[in-house]
């Protein structure tokens, strides 16, 4: 199948919020989004993306079409985020691949039906989970990691037998514009759709009723998206961003920690759900920290992170002209600080003598800028993070196994990470999402197919032991209930004293 010609960003999105008669001759957002709804909700009604083999042959298209167009891709999000072709290939298509082939080699096993355990009360029953698919689902992405953040969760709705349409974010217009030119070459036309629709439409698009909304993005945006989809009863799952911590123990390997937070906050220009936000550093190490954090950033990007073909850009120049704002509000500038708003360049900087009330220990910097706040023990450390609101992620790094397991133990939040950074969040096999304000749910791997599916409870019977289930009819007799009060007994304990009806 041929693929239709790709339509300039600006124009789309411009056209899309047109409302005047006579300017445009295309549909607004939610009157096209309600036409892709009923052409989604015919093809699941006819069962349609159901069949297993149906399934592994979109998930395979979605792995032919990472492998058919990387330098599409990479350059898409070029324009947007000025992002290197190595972060995009790594950490974007070769996610999404691996979700794709991991949900294909997994999915005879996921959708096959899960048997209850049998007792002497019910071995004559049949007692199943069955995954079934809940029908409709809109994914929301985000314009950081867009092509992850549509495609991942695109793969666990299919897996999981959905129709899906998919809302890119008109920040990163270019990798938006791709998606929608790209998928209906490789994916069913009537199953999967792409909607360029702005924020302004987004709630009225989610009060069309889908059976499942998964949105990725900011917590202002998404506790909208939660209010409006209640309205219908609507599930949602919630991807939202936050403060992750990351504390650095006086007993680590300096130079090692130094690399992996400098990678970790600083790729993508800082523009990372999973990214450290802030550093909680023990005082003994300060000094040698931020040393270490000049060593690594020098040798990732060079004396001149500006001239650094590996150093991305920040996404419009709002969000540079906040970015500068809160680093100029806080702490003291001990690396960088340089920004360039017409090249929207924020320089890698760290912050030092940052405290609690400084605007950026109050916001989520969304951006290449590391404060680092001095604590005198692990116990300070744990406070701290216990006083925010629960982060999507809490990252430490030391060489104790005590202190680490007292990190993991005694905070709270969506994942948790030691001795590195972001990887948690790559891995099929474990389930991604946060907790609290950073959100709600979670995806990837097999935990994509379950958030995608309803898990019905089936009883299968059969008539050969009304000998016995008779005594739960009316009328009621106190002998009857003193024979099923004393059969129930004879149960195993933990087994549940109704199984005798």
């Amino acid at each position: 199948m041929s693929a239709p010609p790709s339509p300039s960003p600006t124009r789309w999105f411009k056209a899309l919020k047109r409302t005047k008669s006579g300017e445009s001759c295309m549909k607004t957002c939610p009157v096209l989004c309600a036409e892709l709804l009923n052409r989604a909700r015919a093809a699941h009604r006819a069962g349609r993306a159901m069949k297993e083999s149906f399934r592994h042959a979109q998930l395979e298209a979605v792995v032919r079409m990472m492998q058919d167009h990387e330098c599409d891709f990479v350059d898409a999000l070029g324009k947007d985020l000025h992002k290197h072709r190595f972060e995009t290939v790594m950490l974007e298509l070769i996610m999404v691949k691996n979700e794709a082939l991991y949900a294909a080699s997994n999915l005879k096993r996921w959708m096959e039906p899960q048997h209850m355990d049998r007792t002497l009360a019910t071995s004559l029953d049949e007692g199943l989970v069955v995954s079934e698919p809940l029908g409709v689902v809109l994914v929301v992405g985000a314009w950081s990691s867009p092509v992850q953040h549509c495609l991942v969760p695109l793969v666990g709705a299919i897996a999981a037998g959905n129709c899906v349409i998919i809302n890119p974010s008109e920040i990163s217009s270019h990798t938006a514009a791709l998606l929608l030119r790209l998928l209906p070459s490789y994916l069913d036309n009537e199953c999967y759709h792409v909607l360029l629709a702005g924020t302004n439409d987004l709630l009225e698009i989610i009060d069309l009723k889908f059976d499942h909304i998964f949105f990725t993005g900011n917590g202002t945006l998404g506790s909208k998206v939660a209010q409006v989809a209640a309205r219908s009863l609507t599930p949602v799952t919630l991807v939202l961003g936050g403060k992750n911590p990351c504390y650095v123990d006086r007993q680590c390997d300096i130079g090692t920690t130094a690399k992996r937070i400098a990678w970790a906050r600083f790729q993508n220009a800082g523009q990372t759900m999973v990214a450290p936000d802030y550093v909680l550093c023990h005082a003994d190490v300060r000094d040698q920290l931020v040393q270490a954090l000049r060593s690594s950033l020098n040798q990732f990007y060079g004396s001149d992170p500006r001239e650094s073909c590996s150093f991305g850009r920040l996404v419009n120049v709002e969000t540079v002209k906040r970015v500068k704002d809160l680093l100029w509000k806080s702490g003291k500038v001990a690396i960088g600080g340089q920004v360039n708003e017409a090249e929207k360049y924020v320089a890698p900087t760290v912050l030092t003598e940052v405290v609690e009330t400084d605007p950026i220990m109050q916001h989520e910097v969304f951006g290449p800028v590391l404060p680092i706040q001095t604590v005198n023990s692990l116990d300070e450390a744990i406070s701290l993070i216990g006083q925010q609101e629960k982060p999507l992620c809490v990252y430490v790094y030391s060489s104790n196994s005590k202190v680490v397991s007292r990190m993991m133990r005694e905070t709270s939040s969506g994942t948790f990470c030691a001795n590195d950074c972001v990887l948690q969040s790559l891995m099929p096999m474990l389930p991604f999402g946060g907790v609290g304000s950073s959100g709600m749910g979670s995806y990837h791997g097999r935990h994509s197919f379950d958030t995608f599916s309803h898990r019905k409870s089936c009883l299968l019977r059969g008539t050969r032991i009304e000998c016995v289930t008779y005594l739960r009819y009316p009328p009621y007799d106190d002998r009857n209930l003193s024979l099923m009060t004393w059969a129930s007994s004879l149960s195993q304990k933990g087994q549940g004293w109704c199984q005798i009806l």
